[in-house]
């Protein structure tokens, strides 16, 4: 059986950088729930971030990827740098995906850890930009799809092909 790898917050715990969790009840889901598949990460918890913690983006006009090259940082509201648990934590997230041989990953879109089609632009106005975050760019770079909340159904069909091609 092939585990998924799932933003905590989408499972309603509340680690969410305003100390909230995001429920998502879509069927899929609640069915990898029941059948032992998920496996929970909050890339930011797990790289020692406090909740509630000040929300953070990738500063202005630079990708996730330069933050894993070190070319780039993440920076908190209140202007600390906070790159490292970032860094941290995505690594951290990575070893519990490949612990189990996790090849599909859903995580909370938005967030500069997790998002997979879009992060915010850095000015904390709001305003988002194409971009993965942290974590979505270390996982895709080891070999994972990720996936966010509004693709359950794409991620479903890439993990039922990934049983296909390989059996445990």
């Amino acid at each position: 059986m092939q585990y998924v790898l799932i933003s905590s917050c989408l499972l309603g715990n509340p680690v969410r950088y305003d100390g909230r969790g995001v429920p998502n009840g879509d069927a899929v889901l609640a069915r990898w729930l029941a059948e032992g598949r998920v496996v929970p990460v909050c890339p930011e918890v797990a790289g020692g971030m406090p909740i509630p913690r000040p929300p953070a983006e990738i500063e202005p006009g630079r990708l996730a990827a330069a933050v894993l090259d070190a070319g780039a940082r993440v920076v908190a509201v209140t202007g600390e740098d906070v790159t490292l648990p970032f860094v941290h934590g995505a690594q951290a997230a990575l070893a519990a995906a490949r612990e189990r041989g996790i090849r599909v990953a859903v995580l909370k879109e938005g967030s500069p850890s997790c998002g997979s089609g879009y992060v915010y632009d850095g000015h904390f106005v709001g305003r988002r930009q194409p971009g993965v975050g942290v974590t979505a760019e270390l996982l895709t770079r080891a070999g994972l799809r990720v996936f966010s909340e509004k693709q359950w159904a794409e991620a479903e069909a890439c993990l039922v092909e990934c049983e296909a091609r390989h059996v445990d």
